[in-house]
């Protein structure tokens, strides 16, 4: 955790408390700080936390969880029926950002439910689970007491049982155990691509941020000799080494932090950027969300420095974006005719993921129509 951090103060037994408030979401110290305990009903609890109120709890720990599900159930209600109609007529992009809109709201009254954390990650309430190992390893070391939002802590318990026990990885044949805060490949389709696509070398690739080291892994188990795997995030390094430790695959891969490219040309050059340009909600949705496709763009106009000649760059990417109507088909082939490259080969796949074919998903139309696609790319 970082110093100077922002704090939170709230009257209690007439006396002014504070304490560090800590989000890696990034999500701002609540202003307004009340206590609130076993006696507070979820219809209060709620209209509190709507009215921006943060509600530090003191009673039972297994007791906010209820309290916090509760809460989310009445977000959840039904949408009125003018509502309902609104999202039913508005374009793919319009219910995107409505969807948008609606996430963010979920997520800032779902935080308004805080509690204690001692600076051993020792939970104060009754009933509290022991959180020290997850807290270890998503804030590490911490010299002072903080608060938290219960949402975050149960995300970060989550975090630390996918990391613990893996996601499998068809195409490695093996499990990936990603860190709280680096995205984890549940998405595997597009590692089906990347697992067939025919080698250009077998020589030397890069792979432009790397994240849990997945995609580095294939391309080495594909017998690639040497791989330079860049990210910025220390957090993802990190967790990329450990994988590719695990694998037993590290001696043929180089972990540099960087903003994209290495130095230097390669023969192959793979990068799976976030696949929608918009604002992301919080910090950790960064890996999803690519607010005006930042990286996407700079891969495309940067990619022709650092490739060989005859070489390839494989972008994988979700179509996605264009059925949300959030990016034009004719603005993707530009940004590939700038950079001075050319379609070579282009492999798609239809995702398997349950969103897909759900179809209460607000998104459902854009998503039965999306295909995931392995780009094959030439200098001009």
């Amino acid at each position: 955790m970082n110093s100077p951090s922002p704090v939170i103060s709230w009257t209690e037994n007439q006396e002014t408390h504070s304490l560090i408030w800590h989000s890696e979401n990034g999500s701002a110290a609540p202003k307004r700080v009340q206590i609130a305990d076993d006696t507070m009903n979820a219809e209060s609890a709620y209209r509190l936390a709507c009215e921006g109120t943060a509600l530090l709890w003191r009673g039972d720990f297994q007791n906010a969880k209820n309290l916090l599900q509760a809460i989310a159930r009445r977000i959840d209600k039904k949408p009125s029926k003018t509502k309902k109609v609104a999202v039913a007529t508005a374009g793919n992009g319009q219910a995107f950002h409505l969807h948008r809109q609606a996430q963010a709201q979920r997520a800032r009254v779902l935080a308004m439910l805080i509690i204690p954390v001692n600076p051993d990650f020792s939970i104060p309430l009754r009933r509290a689970p022991d959180v020290v190992l997850a807290c270890q390893e998503a804030y590490g070391k911490v010299e002072q007491a903080f608060a938290i939002s219960l949402r975050e802590l149960l995300g970060i318990i989550g975090a630390h049982e996918w990391r613990k026990n893996g996601v499998e990885i068809a195409a490695l044949g093996n499990k990936i155990h990603p860190y709280y805060g680096v995205f984890s490949p549940v998405r595997g389709e597009y590692l089906e691509l990347l697992a067939k696509a025919p080698l250009p070398s077998t020589e030397l690739a890069f792979d432009i941020g790397t994240g849990t080291g997945v995609i580095a892994a294939i391309l080495a188990r594909r017998g690639i000799k040497k791989i330079i795997a860049t990210d910025l995030d220390p957090r993802a390094l990190t967790c990329a080494a450990d994988n590719l430790q695990k694998l037993g695959v590290s001696e043929q891969i180089d972990l540099v932090k960087t903003d994209l490219f290495p130095e230097g040309r390669a023969p192959l050059i793979v990068c799976n950027p976030p696949w929608i340009p918009a604002r992301p909600n919080a910090a950790i949705e960064y890996a999803i969300y690519d607010p005006d496709s930042r990286m996407l763009r700079n891969f495309l106009a940067g990619v022709a420095q650092h490739l060989e000649v005859n070489g390839e760059a494989w972008l994988i990417m979700s179509d996605l974006a264009e059925h949300l109507g959030l990016r034009s088909t004719q603005e993707f082939w530009d940004w590939i005719d700038a950079g001075g490259l050319s379609v070579i080969g282009k492999m798609d796949i239809r995702p398997h993921h349950a969103k897909s074919r759900d179809s209460e998903d607000p998104l459902h139309q854009a998503r039965a129509a999306e295909i995931t696609s392995l780009w094959r790319l030439r200098l001009k």
